[in-house]
């Protein structure tokens, strides 16, 4: 998100989504992103701008990217341009025996078995990773998220902005949470996704933290408590320099002072762009009241311990919008009631009663999806809803089918038809 002058807070937003590629009969990965690309740059290339989105490659040939293509200034009308790409890349495709599905982990993949890392430009830095870390694991091959990228224009905004994410990002996976089932069963998270991403660089420990970030108040200070100690961590494992780039930092939010903005990375990608744009737009809406101290001011929220933050966003990941919060100091800071405990999905409710989704016309479609979010459930409690605890292959099929379905006609899961 880098211009000549950095956007100020919420004047541009940067839209990625990830989706796998399977076999349109049988829904195994189907490892072609690479073919996909070149069908429409007549080359292996890692990224080709398609007019108002860009395509790229990420770190398996199994799963391809939208992105907007450089900052928009509005939420409007994404979701019509992610579907309308969508539906190129599904006829693109088509002659390939492929499809696209969504949600954050595939159902049944073995990374052990099927995971193969993409070949072609970018290779040393894809290499050096599964040298480091094994990239054969549910935490780097198998999930698919959304990110979202804001800016800020110096300092002040930058810590304002940070700490709006900081206390946010623990219960953004009650909205999020898509990835009930791994390996063929059902594994007891809601988000097993954030589950894997947590722990696929234990071996360097200050690379993911808690996934919750760090107070910090300026790049300096960033740099010093987060980039600098990673940077020194993985320097044995690394003589070249290669993977120590900002990119490295894998929390759920990360600082990219290259283009001026902040990503947010815990959000399970939905069933529909319909979707993932409401979920964006609703955390977009509070982050921005918390960065106007609508509830709390700057130093309350960044007091707020990590430890604590981590222990509500954990439960967020298992539970979803069921998980019960009732940190105190955490409630006051969000300007929910302290006197008892809150499902993070009731949280959800009482913060969108107080901030607007935006005046432009996707306002209505916003929040009749997050209706259906906070009603009946987040994607992954109504995967589960619908292939029953103990699921057989032949229902799993059934089931992530009729996503498949769903993602290729944008509209929300509820059941089986």
């Amino acid at each position: 998100m880098s211009e000549a002058r950095p956007l100020g807070l919420f004047q541009g937003f940067g839209i990625e989504l990830e989706y796998m590629i399977v076999q349109r009969q049988t829904l195994a990965v189907l490892p072609v992103s690479d073919q996909v690309l070149k069908a429409v740059a007549g080359d292996y290339v890692s990224e080709t701008a398609q007019g108002a989105l860009a395509w790229s490659n990420e770190l398996v040939l199994h799963v391809i990217e939208l992105k907007s293509n450089g900052p928009a200034a509005s939420l409007d009308g994404l979701a019509e341009a992610f579907q309308a790409d969508l539906r190129r890349i599904d006829g693109l495709l088509e002659p390939l025996r492929g499809r696209l599905m969504p949600t954050a982990m595939h159902p049944w993949m073995d990374p052990h078995r099927e995971t193969r890392l993409w070949p072609h430009d970018y290779n040393p830095i894809y290499e050096s990773y599964d040298r480091i870390f094994g990239c054969q694991g549910h935490g780097w091959s198998n999930l698919q998220s959304m990110h979202i990228n804001l800016p800020f224009a110096d300092d002040a905004e930058f810590a304002r902005l940070h700490a709006a994410i900081r206390l946010l990002l623990p219960v953004m996976p009650a909205l999020a949470a898509s990835s009930p089932i791994a390996e063929g069963r059902a594994t007891g998270f809601l988000d097993t996704r954030l589950e894997s991403y947590r722990g696929n660089a234990a071996r360097i420990p200050s690379i993911t933290g808690a996934v919750v970030p760090e107070t910090v108040s300026s790049q300096a200070e960033y740099q010093a408590r987060i980039l600098k100690p990673m940077y020194r961590d993985i320097a044995p494992h690394d003589p070249q320099g290669i993977l120590q780039e900002e990119w490295l930092n894998s929390r759920g939010a990360i600082a990219r002072f290259d283009r001026s903005a902040i990503e947010i990375r815990v959000l399970d990608i939905q069933e529909c762009p319909q979707a993932d744009l409401a979920v964006a737009a609703a955390i977009v809406a509070v982050l921005r009241a918390l960065a106007e101290e609508r509830w709390s001011a700057l130093p309350t929220q960044q007091a707020l311990p990590t430890q604590a933050l981590a222990e509500i966003f954990l439960q967020a990941a298992r539970y979803g919008g069921d998980a019960l919060i009732g940190d105190r100091a955490y409630l006051a800071a969000l300007g929910a009631s302290p006197a008892e405990r809150l499902s993070a999905a009731d949280l959800w409710r009482h913060l969108l009663e107080c901030v607007p989704l935006g005046g432009g016309p996707q306002a209505g479609a916003c929040s009749q999806a997050l209706g259906v979010i906070l009603d009946d459930g987040c994607l992954a409690r109504r995967i589960l809803a619908a292939t029953g605890p103990e699921p057989s292959h032949s229902r799993l099929r059934a089931v992530y089918g009729e996503l498949c379905d769903c993602l290729l006609e944008g509209r929300q899961f509820r059941d089986l038809p």
